[in-house]
């Protein structure tokens, strides 16, 4: 699945998920996991919401963003997208973050990562009346 990151370095989830000029994309699965790409967030005029909806549109693929910070209408708009948002609170380091959240998914994840998991399954197909 993949996974956004607000990092400034690569290396420490450092950033608010408003405010970080680019976010890292891993691809995680339960034995594997990889960096994919930086995306850049453009400039998306002054209005906040304009800017929220950017951003969310830049990671519409993801299943999970991992940040520092993130405001409330930022995370239900995540949410919104089936994007579930995961805040450390603190900097942390990026590849144990990585690795503790595989563990989880060689273990027995909870029914919110299992959903995020069939968001990867199910893309391309129309969703179901089981999915909500």
């Amino acid at each position: 699945m993949k996974i956004a990151f607000t990092t400034s370095t690569g290396e420490i989830i450092d950033q608010h998920f408003g405010q970080c000029h680019s976010f890292h994309i891993w691809e995680v699965g339960p034995d594997e996991a990889g960096f994919l790409e930086a995306v850049s967030v453009g400039e998306h005029g002054p209005d906040e919401e304009d800017r929220i909806a950017a951003r969310a549109q830049l990671l519409s693929e993801c299943s999970i963003v991992y940040t520092m910070q993130i405001g409330g209408p930022a995370a239900a708009k995540l949410v919104a997208q089936k994007i579930h948002p995961m805040k450390t609170n603190t900097e942390v380091n990026l590849k144990e973050t990585v690795e503790r959240f595989q563990e989880v998914l060689r273990g027995n994840p909870p029914p919110w990562l299992r959903k995020a998991m069939n968001k990867e399954i199910n893309k391309g197909q129309a969703p179901t009346f089981m999915e909500d």
